[in-house]
Protein backbone atom coordinates (compact mmCIF):
# COMPACT_ATOMS: atom_id res chain seq x y z
CA UNK A 1 0.00 0.00 0.00
CA UNK A 2 1.39 3.57 -1.09
CA UNK A 3 0.15 7.06 -0.76
CA UNK A 4 0.95 8.44 -4.06
CA UNK A 5 3.76 10.74 -2.46
CA UNK A 6 6.56 10.16 -4.63
CA UNK A 7 9.82 9.69 -2.34
CA UNK A 8 12.36 9.95 -5.09
CA UNK A 9 13.11 10.13 -8.97
CA UNK A 10 15.20 7.18 -9.71
CA UNK A 11 16.62 5.78 -13.31
CA UNK A 12 15.95 2.70 -14.87
CA UNK A 13 19.40 1.81 -16.06
CA UNK A 14 18.97 -1.57 -18.07
CA UNK A 15 16.91 -4.50 -18.38
CA UNK A 16 17.90 -8.53 -18.53
CA UNK A 17 15.68 -10.88 -20.27
CA UNK A 18 13.66 -13.62 -18.09
CA UNK A 19 13.70 -15.62 -20.74
CA UNK A 20 11.98 -16.03 -24.53
CA UNK A 21 8.19 -14.45 -24.37
CA UNK A 22 9.22 -13.70 -20.52
CA UNK A 23 9.52 -10.82 -18.58
CA UNK A 24 12.18 -8.13 -17.51
CA UNK A 25 14.81 -8.43 -14.75
CA UNK A 26 14.87 -4.26 -14.26
CA UNK A 27 17.72 -2.25 -12.99
CA UNK A 28 17.11 1.32 -10.77
CA UNK A 29 19.51 3.38 -9.61
CA UNK A 30 17.74 5.06 -6.49
CA UNK A 31 20.60 6.56 -4.13
CA UNK A 32 17.81 9.53 -3.27
CA UNK A 33 15.01 6.69 -2.12
CA UNK A 34 17.23 5.16 1.02
CA UNK A 35 17.67 2.10 1.03
CA UNK A 36 19.50 0.95 4.20
CA UNK A 37 15.54 -0.36 5.05
CA UNK A 38 14.91 -2.16 1.97
CA UNK A 39 15.33 -6.03 1.68
CA UNK A 40 14.33 -8.43 -1.19
CA UNK A 41 10.55 -9.22 -0.92
CA UNK A 42 9.84 -5.53 -0.18
CA UNK A 43 7.65 -3.75 -2.36
CA UNK A 44 8.13 -0.48 -4.04
CA UNK A 45 6.03 1.71 -6.56
CA UNK A 46 7.55 2.29 -9.79
CA UNK A 47 5.98 4.52 -11.86
CA UNK A 48 2.54 3.35 -9.93
CA UNK A 49 3.21 -0.10 -11.06
CA UNK A 50 4.00 -2.33 -7.13
CA UNK A 51 6.59 -4.36 -8.28
CA UNK A 52 8.62 -6.50 -5.48
CA UNK A 53 12.30 -5.98 -5.00
CA UNK A 54 13.82 -9.28 -5.86
CA UNK A 55 18.12 -8.07 -5.42
CA UNK A 56 19.57 -4.41 -3.71
CA UNK A 57 22.36 -3.12 -5.01
CA UNK A 58 25.01 -0.35 -4.32
CA UNK A 59 23.24 2.15 -6.38
CA UNK A 60 19.79 0.81 -6.42
CA UNK A 61 17.23 -2.33 -6.46
CA UNK A 62 15.98 -4.79 -8.46
CA UNK A 63 12.77 -6.21 -9.58
CA UNK A 64 11.03 -8.42 -12.07
CA UNK A 65 7.83 -7.15 -14.41
CA UNK A 66 6.37 -9.73 -15.99
CA UNK A 67 4.93 -9.56 -19.85
CA UNK A 68 1.16 -9.66 -18.84
CA UNK A 69 2.51 -6.28 -16.58
CA UNK A 70 4.46 -4.96 -19.87
CA UNK A 71 1.34 -4.76 -21.39
CA UNK A 72 -0.75 -3.15 -18.86
CA UNK A 73 1.64 -0.09 -17.95
CA UNK A 74 3.72 2.19 -20.19
CA UNK A 75 7.46 3.33 -18.38
CA UNK A 76 9.12 0.31 -17.55
CA UNK A 77 10.60 -1.38 -20.22
CA UNK A 78 12.69 1.94 -21.18
CA UNK A 79 15.77 3.29 -19.83
CA UNK A 80 15.03 6.46 -18.02
CA UNK A 81 14.06 8.61 -14.88
CA UNK A 82 10.83 6.70 -12.67
CA UNK A 83 8.82 7.86 -9.83
CA UNK A 84 9.53 6.11 -6.68
CA UNK A 85 8.04 5.02 -3.18
CA UNK A 86 8.47 2.79 -0.24
CA UNK A 87 5.42 0.93 0.99
CA UNK A 88 4.13 2.67 3.37
CA UNK A 89 3.80 1.63 7.19
CA UNK A 90 0.46 1.93 9.25
CA UNK A 91 1.94 4.97 11.58
CA UNK A 92 2.88 7.14 8.56
CA UNK A 93 0.90 10.15 7.56
CA UNK A 94 -1.26 9.22 4.64
CA UNK A 95 -0.40 12.83 2.33
CA UNK A 96 -2.38 11.91 -0.56
CA UNK A 97 -4.71 8.86 -0.54
CA UNK A 98 -4.65 4.85 -0.19
CA UNK A 99 -3.13 3.49 -3.59
CA UNK A 100 -2.84 -0.08 -4.13
CA UNK A 101 -0.28 0.38 -6.74
CA UNK A 102 -2.40 -1.85 -9.11
CA UNK A 103 -2.44 0.08 -12.64
CA UNK A 104 -6.07 0.04 -13.78
CA UNK A 105 -5.33 1.33 -17.27
CA UNK A 106 -2.69 3.78 -19.02
CA UNK A 107 -4.05 7.46 -20.15
CA UNK A 108 -2.99 10.12 -22.87
CA UNK A 109 -1.94 13.30 -21.68
CA UNK A 110 -4.32 15.76 -23.98
CA UNK A 111 -2.98 18.89 -22.90
CA UNK A 112 0.15 19.91 -20.30
CA UNK A 113 0.77 24.30 -19.94
CA UNK A 114 1.19 26.37 -17.45
CA UNK A 115 -1.51 28.07 -15.71
CA UNK A 116 -0.08 31.01 -13.46
CA UNK A 117 2.47 29.35 -11.09
CA UNK A 118 1.33 25.78 -11.82
CA UNK A 119 0.57 23.51 -14.31
CA UNK A 120 -2.35 22.26 -16.27
CA UNK A 121 -2.82 18.74 -17.01
CA UNK A 122 -5.42 17.03 -19.23
CA UNK A 123 -5.87 12.99 -19.40
CA UNK A 124 -7.83 10.90 -21.67
CA UNK A 125 -8.70 8.15 -19.42
CA UNK A 126 -10.45 5.52 -21.45
CA UNK A 127 -14.42 4.60 -21.29
CA UNK A 128 -13.88 1.33 -18.53
CA UNK A 129 -12.03 4.00 -15.97
CA UNK A 130 -14.12 7.21 -16.30
CA UNK A 131 -16.92 6.14 -14.22
CA UNK A 132 -14.42 6.11 -11.40
CA UNK A 133 -13.50 9.73 -11.81
CA UNK A 134 -15.47 12.93 -10.01
CA UNK A 135 -14.67 16.61 -9.76
CA UNK A 136 -12.53 16.88 -6.26
CA UNK A 137 -11.56 12.51 -6.49
CA UNK A 138 -8.24 11.04 -6.40
CA UNK A 139 -6.53 9.95 -9.47
CA UNK A 140 -2.87 8.80 -9.40
CA UNK A 141 -1.00 9.66 -12.26
CA UNK A 142 2.58 7.50 -12.52
CA UNK A 143 2.47 6.99 -8.79
CA UNK A 144 1.81 10.51 -7.98
CA UNK A 145 -1.23 10.95 -5.93
CA UNK A 146 -3.72 13.89 -7.63
CA UNK A 147 -7.13 15.90 -7.08
CA UNK A 148 -8.75 16.26 -9.87
CA UNK A 149 -10.11 19.70 -10.78
CA UNK A 150 -12.23 18.76 -13.91
CA UNK A 151 -14.11 15.82 -15.35
CA UNK A 152 -15.50 15.71 -19.15
CA UNK A 153 -16.85 12.89 -20.64
CA UNK A 154 -16.77 12.00 -24.20
CA UNK A 155 -18.07 8.69 -25.98
CA UNK A 156 -15.46 6.60 -25.81
CA UNK A 157 -14.00 8.17 -22.39
CA UNK A 158 -12.87 11.52 -20.58
CA UNK A 159 -10.38 14.12 -19.80
CA UNK A 160 -9.88 14.60 -16.18
CA UNK A 161 -8.88 18.05 -15.01
CA UNK A 162 -5.81 18.28 -12.81
CA UNK A 163 -3.59 21.17 -11.42
CA UNK A 164 0.23 19.78 -10.78
CA UNK A 165 1.87 23.01 -8.32
CA UNK A 166 5.64 23.77 -8.66
CA UNK A 167 6.68 21.33 -6.11
CA UNK A 168 4.73 18.35 -7.54
CA UNK A 169 6.50 19.23 -11.11
CA UNK A 170 10.20 19.86 -9.46
CA UNK A 171 10.14 16.32 -7.58
CA UNK A 172 8.43 14.06 -9.94
CA UNK A 173 8.53 12.91 -13.35
CA UNK A 174 5.89 14.81 -14.32
CA UNK A 175 7.98 17.65 -15.35
CA UNK A 176 8.66 15.98 -18.98
CA UNK A 177 4.80 14.76 -19.84
CA UNK A 178 3.85 16.27 -23.07
CA UNK A 179 0.48 16.05 -25.32
CA UNK A 180 0.33 12.57 -26.60
CA UNK A 181 2.20 11.10 -23.71
CA UNK A 182 0.89 8.18 -22.49
CA UNK A 183 0.63 7.37 -18.47
CA UNK A 184 -0.04 4.64 -15.88
CA UNK A 185 -3.77 5.52 -14.16
CA UNK A 186 -4.87 4.42 -10.61
CA UNK A 187 -8.32 4.89 -9.38
CA UNK A 188 -9.61 5.52 -6.20
CA UNK A 189 -10.02 2.28 -4.55
CA UNK A 190 -13.17 3.36 -2.39
CA UNK A 191 -14.80 4.52 -5.87
CA UNK A 192 -13.38 0.67 -7.14
CA UNK A 193 -15.07 -1.12 -4.81
CA UNK A 194 -18.49 1.06 -4.21
CA UNK A 195 -19.01 0.74 -7.92
CA UNK A 196 -18.88 -3.64 -7.34
CA UNK A 197 -20.81 -3.60 -4.40
CA UNK A 198 -23.63 -1.22 -6.48
CA UNK A 199 -23.39 -3.76 -9.30
CA UNK A 200 -23.47 -6.88 -6.94
CA UNK A 201 -26.24 -5.49 -4.85
CA UNK A 202 -28.57 -4.97 -8.60
CA UNK A 203 -27.69 -8.32 -9.38
CA UNK A 204 -29.32 -9.73 -6.42
CA UNK A 205 -32.20 -7.23 -5.78
CA UNK A 206 -35.58 -9.55 -6.12
CA UNK A 207 -38.21 -9.29 -9.05
CA UNK A 208 -40.51 -6.11 -8.77
CA UNK A 209 -44.21 -8.68 -8.53
CA UNK A 210 -45.61 -8.86 -11.71
CA UNK A 211 -42.24 -8.67 -13.82
CA UNK A 212 -42.30 -12.80 -14.23
CA UNK A 213 -43.16 -13.33 -18.22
Amino acid sequence: MFTGIVAAVGTITHHDSLGVDAGWRVHVEAAELGLSDVAPGDSISVQGACMTVVAVTAEGFEFDVSRESLTRTVGLDIRGPVNLEKAMRLSDRVGGHLVSGHVDGVGIVMRYEPVAESQLLDIKAPLQLARYLACKGSLTVNGVSLTINAVVDEPDGCIASVNLIPHTVAVTTLKSLVPGARVNLEVDMIARYLDRMRAVDSAAAPEPPGSAA
